[in-house]
């Protein structure tokens, strides 16, 4: 049982980081920046979107080590900020646009199990809906946080002045490192946050 439910689990997930990889391509083409489209980004097909360790490796070595949860994620959209008529706006857009994809699957989802009863979903399903709503806010918060190459430290870098570009380059040669940190041994204390959310969206406390 346990087994099927990681399978379930990594099965969610990686659809769950191929939409938020997707969402980040199409608002980018939606700035003027083909660059997705061109290198066949803009698909659900895993296959264009899977990275080794972020995707298969890091999942189950997560699983393996009995990690209350699971995280994870695909190979990074490219853009070309230089086609974006305002690049720093418009980068800061497009790096919301991936945890935004995953807030809306977790509303969605979470909409569904509140409606559970009236539609007599079996537990089966009702299972499945709470682990979709709890992987993509999982997702939506992780990529939050402003760590290069998270999407929040894109956000962050685009509002502060441009000469603090040069500490952004400097951070982003350590951020697979500093993500790997991040996951390990400070998530702990992001994660009540995410429980707290995950009740309110499905209905336990709110």
């Amino acid at each position: 049982m346990q087994e099927t439910n990681a399978i379930f689990s990594i099965i969610v997930l990686l659809m769950s980081v191929i939409i938020h990889e997707v969402a980040h391509g199409y608002t980018a083409l939606a700035f003027g920046d083909p660059t997705a489209k061109i290198g066949g980004r803009l698909t659900l097909n895993p296959l264009k979107h899977l990275d080794p360790f972020g995707s298969v490796i890091l999942p189950l070595l997560l699983f393996v080590s009995g990690s209350t949860f699971l995280i994870g994620w695909a190979k990074p959209v490219m853009i070309n900020p230089y086609n974006f008529k305002k690049p720093r706006r418009d980068e800061a857009l497009v790096a919301l646009a991936g945890p935004v994809s995953n807030i809306i699957l977790a509303l969605f989802f979470g909409l569904l199990i509140r409606l559970g009863p009236t539609l007599s979903l079996p537990d089966s399903a009702m299972y499945i809906l709470n682990m979709v709503v709890f992987i993509n806010l999982i997702l939506a918060c992780f990529n939050l946080v402003p760590i290069p190459p998270l999407d929040g430290s894109k956000i962050l870098f685009s509002l502060l002045p441009v000469r603090f570009d040069a500490v952004r380059a400097k951070i982003e040669k350590f951020g697979f490192v500093l993500v790997i940190f991040f996951v390990f041994f400070l998530w702990q204390y992001f994660a009540p946050i995410v429980f707290k959310v995950y009740s309110c969206v499905v209905g336990i406390i709110c």
